[in-house]
């Protein structure tokens, strides 16, 4: 089973991170992590820090001559911009005068729609920055890190891992538009977007929100290919994959509502346009079946809180960003007095980073629990049990209803 830890401030020395449950034997490099990270800070809409950032990650540990050896993996991503924040971010209690950067003011206004005000009353802290730093979501190139790693384990076994986003703003891909897996592979990195009209009126609206001082928010969807049916589990809540699925979403900073399959549509529609039928490859009724198929993926590859068989397909909703360069009003903790909130250096909008993330997110999710149900505590432990379990849903479809 793969678990995580990160650390590390948006502008602290580094990110950090732990990864347990790698199997031993997988080849493992930082440049398998960094097409990912890079992917993450492009996007039509973001501000100045990705000019500032090279997000790279390195290993510290975990790996040897190329490969994991069992033990946990540790990485860093430093955060260039540190060497403007060493003062304000100092980890020591009475900073030196000279340390580098800006003293920058205690921050006592939180903005409506971050962790500002609600953290900051639970954790007590006065310096509002204590809650900022660490809810930006500077945190989730981590994740992203992470998620590399899972696709290096899934891309083993054939599985795929891709994004696009499907709306920003009022602007959003037709219905009905074919979302073919290969379609996704190489998308314009500025909006990630399948349709060019859609892509054109996603700019559009991003230049609109800036002009006004505005943030504009959007969706995007997440589609893992070659998936086998059998990952995930119906017999108790928490591991459903569908609902690991949803929370590892939900958790990305800015997200504010999942669908999978169809998503909300399921409750406007009857259950003969919402259930995806079963039947034979060759569409003949017989004793012996050579295979089953699916003549729609309503269900989103998901059926149960296990894995089917088709393409798991899974959308996600996110609000504008909080930082406002009009802000919007708020309460100044140190004085009671209405104020503007506080104004932090953020993007307009983030959606097509926020996909290349969720990417991430999803693909540590089924690659933990390909892990669950097939790891051993080597690559060819895995790789034995991943061949004989496909040897054993062949099996079962060719052998009949008997």
């Amino acid at each position: 089973m793969l678990r995580f830890l990160t650390a590390g401030e948006s502008h602290g020395r580094a990110l950090v991170v732990i990864v347990e449950g790698l199997p031993a034997g997988l080849a493992l490099s930082a440049s398998d992590i960094a097409p990912d990270l890079r992917r993450r800070q492009e996007g039509y809409g973001r501000g100045r820090r990705m000019a500032i950032e090279q997000d790279a990650a390195e290993i510290l540990s975990g790996v040897r001559h190329g490969e994991t050896i069992g033990s946990p993996v540790s990485l860093s991503i430093a955060n260039r911009d540190w060497v403007n924040w060493q003062y304000t971010m100092s980890v020591e209690a009475n900073p030196l005068e000279d340390a580098g950067g800006a003293h920058r003011a205690t921050v006592t206004r939180p903005r409506p729609g971050h962790a500002d005000l609600s953290a900051g009353l639970k954790y007590e802290r006065t310096d509002l920055r204590d809650i900022l730093e660490r809810a930006s979501a500077r945190e989730t190139a981590a994740r992203v890190a992470v998620g590399a790693i899972a696709r290096v384990i899934l891309r083993r076994l054939g599985i795929e891992v891709a994004s696009h986003v499907t709306e920003i703003g009022d602007a959003r891909i037709p219905d009905g538009l074919s979302v073919a897996f290969d379609r996704l592979r190489d998308l314009d990195p500025d909006f990630r977007c399948i349709d060019a009209a859609t892509a054109v009126a996603m700019k559009a609206a991003v230049d609109r929100a800036r002009e006004a001082g505005d943030t504009v928010g959007g969706a995007f969807e997440v589609v893992a290919h070659n998936v086998p049916a059998g990952l995930g589990s119906h017999v108790h809540w928490d591991r459903k994959l569908d609902g690991l699925l949803a929370q590892a979403l939900m958790s990305i900073p800015a997200i504010k509502a999942v669908g999978i399959g169809l998503g909300p549509a399921v409750g406007k529609r009857p259950g003969s346009a919402v259930h995806d039928e079963i039947i034979s490859a060759t569409g003949q009724a017989s004793g012996t079946l050579a295979s089953i198929s699916r003549p729609t993926n309503r269900a989103g590859g998901l059926e149960g809180g296990v894995t089917n068989g088709e393409d798991v397909h899974v959308s996600a909703w996110m609000k504008p960003i909080s930082t406002l360069m009009k802000p919007l009003r708020s309460v100044d903790l140190s004085t009671g007095l209405e104020s503007p909130a506080t104004i932090e250096r953020s993007d307009v909008c983030a959606v097509p980073a926020a996909s290349v993330v969720g990417e991430a997110v999803v693909s540590i999710v089924l690659a933990s629990a390909v892990l669950e149900k097939f790891g051993g505590d080597t690559v060819g432990d895995l790789d034995a049990a991943w061949s004989h379990y496909q040897a054993r849903l062949k099996n079962r479809l060719t052998r009949g209803s008997h």
